[in-house]
């Protein structure tokens, strides 16, 4: 099952991911449950949250993953959605 995450990082919370980004980078690695992921930016280009495309057997345990991120446990981000998704194109 294929579950989009989208993140928004708390306002001026750019310190905070850099400090995680190796973390959360190797988690997507060591976790195996990424099937496409990448920063959201601002209009400056900046990063300011995430949308992470997950292949996860069912929401909770996309639910599992995103509590275990560990730009979550830093507590970067203002909100996160999960959602069913459906691949069409790519």
């Amino acid at each position: 099952m294929l579950i989009a995450l989208i993140a928004k990082d708390k306002p001026g919370a750019l310190q905070t991911r850099m400090d995680n980004r190796a973390a959360h980078l190797a988690y997507i690695e060591e976790t195996g449950a990424v099937a496409q992921a990448g920063p959201l930016l601002t209009e400056a280009g900046d990063m300011c949250g995430s949308l992470v495309i997950l292949d996860v057997e069912d929401l909770a345990a996309a639910q599992s993953w995103a509590d275990n991120d560990p730009y979550a446990r830093a507590g970067l981000f203002q909100s996160v959605e999960l959602t069913a998704w459906k691949k069409v194109i790519g």
